[in-house]
Formats: C-alpha cells, sequence, structure tokens
C-alpha cells in the first residue's frame, strides 16, 4: 500500500516506519522536524521511502499527498498534558484542526488508522477495569482533544482508532517525558524519585509493540474498522510505586519516596482491559520488564540531562 504518516519522524513514527517499509509498503512521511531530531536516517536506502520536511497543516501539501495514498496514520501531534496545556492554540491546531483537515480531503475509500490515547478516561473507578465501552472523562486538555479526534475519524467511517496506553521503550527519536522512561532514567542517571501520588495507576505498551498494532489493524481492517481499541500490556495496569519496584529490581540501588505534600497535575488514575484487541489476534511481544532492560542500556549510551525531552512529565 501507499501509507502517509504524518508525524513520522516523531518518538512513533520513527519506530513504525522502518516497519511498515520492511514489510513492503510504499511509505511518504510528512514532518517538520520541530526537535532537530535526526530519526529515519537508517530508512533512507528504502526506495520506497519518501520524506517531505512540511507542516501537517498545510491544506495544500496535504491534499497532494492524500490523493496518492491507500491509508493514513496521522500521528502527528502536541503530545501529552504539559505540553498542551503550555501551547493550547498549537496544540487544537495539530490535534484536532490537522485531523480535520485530513477528513475533508481524504475519499472515503482511503483508510485511516488513528492514535488517541487511554487518558480519556481520566479518573476510573477503582478496582473496575475500562473497556471501550466505559464513558470518556478526560480530565486534560490534550485528553478532551484526542477524545474530539476519535469522535471525527468514527463519525467519519473507514477509520479505526487505538486508545494507546502509556507508551515506553528505546526510539531513534528518544523522549525522557514518558513515565517509564523517565523513572527508568531517573533511576540509572540519578539514583532516586520522589513520587507524587505513588498509587495512581495507569496502564503501558512498548512502543514496538504499538507499532505492530497499527501493522495488525492494516492487515485486518475490514474486520476492525469503525470501532475503537485499546492497546496495551494486559498485565502492566501498575501504579507509579509499582513501577518503581519494577525498576529496582533491575537497578537495585534505585531509591524513591513519597512526597507528603506534592499533587500529581495529571490526575489519570485507571485500570485497562485490552481485551477487545486480543480477541483480534494482536498480542504485545514486549514485557515491561524487557522494555526496563532496553532502555538501561539505551541510557548508557544516551550521554544527556533530561532537557533533551521535548517536554517533562510531573512525577
Amino acid at each position: 500500500m501507499n501509507i502517509l504518516v504524518t508525524g513520522g519522524a516523531g518518538y512513533l513514527g520513527s519506530v513504525m516506519v522502518p516497519q511498515l517499509l520492511a514489510a513492503g509498503h510504499q511509505v511518504t512521511v510528512v514532518d517538520n522536524f520541530m526537535y532537530g531530531q535526526t530519526s529515519l536516517l537508517d530508512c533512507c536506502h528504502y526506495p520506497g521511502l519518501t520524506i517531505i520536511r512540511g507542516d501537517a497543516r498545510d491544506e495544500k501539501l496535504m491534499g497532494e499527498l492524500i490523493r496518492k495514498s491507500d491509508a493514513i496514520f496521522p500521528l502527528a501531534c502536541l503530545t501529552g498534558a504539559p505540553l498542551c496545556d503550555k501551547k493550547p492554540q498549537e496544540a487544537q491546531e495539530i490535534i484536532l484542526d490537522a485531523l480535520k483537515l485530513i477528513l475533508k480531503l481524504r475519499s472515503k475509500s482511503q483508510m485511516i488508522i488513528y492514535p488517541t490515547t487511554n487518558s480519556g478516561y481520566g479518573v476510573g473507578e477503582k478496582g473496575k477495569f475500562c473497556t471501550e465501552e466505559t464513558p470518556l472523562r478526560p480530565i486534560s486538555l490534550y485528553g478532551r482533544l484526542k477524545v474530539h479526534t476519535e469522535e471525527a475519524v468514527l463519525s467519519a467511517g473507514n477509520g479505526v482508532t487505538l486508545r494507546l496506553a502509556t507508551a515506553f521503550g528505546i526510539s531513534p527519536r528518544m523522549r525522557l517525558d514518558l513515565l517509564v522512561n523517565d523513572f527508568t532514567f531517573r533511576a540509572v542517571k540519578e539514583g532516586y524519585v520522589e513520587l507524587f501520588e505513588p498509587h495512581f495507576k495507569r496502564n503501558f505498551i512498548h512502543v514496538r509493540d504499538v507499532a505492530h498494532a497499527f501493522l495488525h489493524m492494516l492487515k485486518n481492517f475490514d474486520k476492525v474498522k469503525d470501532q475503537a481499541y485499546n492497546v496495551g500490556l494486559s498485565d502492566a495496569n501498575l501504579s507509579k510505586l509499582e513501577l518503581c519496584e519494577a525498576i529496582k529490581k533491575h537497578v537495585p540501588d534505585f531509591k524513591f519516596t513519597e512526597s507528603k505534600t506534592g499533587k500529581d497535575p495529571d490526575k489519570r488514575d485507571y485500570i485497562v482491559s485490552n481485551e477487545k484487541i486480543e480477541k483480534t489476534g494482536f498480542h504485545p511481544q514486549v514485557s515491561l520488564s524487557a522494555g526496563i532492560q532496553e532502555l538501561i542500556k539505551g541510557f548508557t549510551v544516551i550521554n544527556a540531562n533530561r532537557s533533551m525531552s521535548s517536554h517533562l512529565t510531573n512525577v
């Protein structure tokens, strides 16, 4: 297929694009390379790869590229609550308005697979798993925008949305603001973290498995289209405290304490069921433990402070 990937040089895209190319697809990436990243250099030998330094909000550019595409993966995003709160207008334009532009320009025969977030669940009920039927109650601008984009994709037809758990793992466009990556970095480089509201829970998924989920949905599109799916590790609905305990198994000197005064501005607290996507035949391949070990090795290579991150997560 001819696949258009916006934001294809980002954290997820730079892992996904090589998989798409290896599977034999023709891939066009649109990215503004806003972080000065050099991701996708390892893919430049593929004849089927086209890279365009551009903006997913550019109607003329997007119109030309969409006409040539069989499927569209809109990955371009300002990701996470802190960054969206810092740049609300830009977040609106890149997350929601750019998606609506794609829907306006594409034909109904062109497939869309869109990554949203299970942070749309907001604050869940204690002990009760959030399924795709659970009401969405986002508590951040980022969560609200993603919920609106999901509604737009599903109401337009011929689309699939993936409610992604919090991603982790090494990527050519590395991010240190994601919770597992952040805590593992702190464990390796600093040896200590202070936790705000350590019993808040969320679900996790390796970035390579997110890419696998997109390919799985593409392969099975006619069976799965026009629906939303949670995508996460079913054995990784963990609190911050439990996550630190998992990291400590690999970094024995890692110390963590609970703050008695601090508050987590991102109030997400829920557990998620991934049964629906598992019934389609998709099963993640990378465990949390394997991902932590991968990150530890990666942080031996990465000689940087946390400022390399696009934005920082409040612990």
